[in-house]
């Protein structure tokens, strides 16, 4: 055990968070999520949800203040009702940790996908919520 670390990071995530570079990007996938046929790296965190690893890991990692974005989003599909909830619940949390860098793009499914596989890993959740699929982009430790 390690004081501060959030205790919904597993030792295989932290590791990854130290591992990663600036520019390196880290998907939290949902449940739905194709996690295992896209990733590079992939890091289980059953039973957890999406919003509470994100908090967890901006605690510990920078966003990339040289991006024009720093978060991409799934872009709900075309024709499809759903209103993303949990997007609001992300703003919060990344304007919290990031004032000024928290732009976020808004991704097509598939593009979304293709980036997935670019990632240095991919978290697998087992949140339920729509679209609530995340791309971060790690940014500069400053001293």
């Amino acid at each position: 055990m390690l004081k501060g670390i959030p205790d919904v990071l597993p030792p295989e995530l932290l590791k990854i968070l130290m591992e990663m570079g600036h520019g390196d990007t880290i998907v939290i996938g949902d449940g739905n999520f194709p996690a295992a046929a896209v990733a590079k790296r992939l890091v289980r965190c059953d039973g957890n949800g999406a919003a509470k690893l994100l908090d967890a890991i901006l605690k510990l990692m920078p966003l990339d203040s040289y991006s024009q974005y720093q978060v991409g989003l799934m872009r709900v599909v075309e024709g499809d009702p759903c209103v993303p909830t949990i997007w609001e619940q992300y703003t919060d949390i990344i304007s919290g940790y990031e004032p000024q860098y928290n732009k976020i793009e808004y991704i097509e499914r598939f593009a979304f996908y293709e980036r997935a596989k670019q990632a240095y890993a991919v978290v697998a959740t087992s949140e339920s919520a729509l679209y609530a699929n995340i791309i971060l982009q790690k940014g500069v430790v400053q001293a």
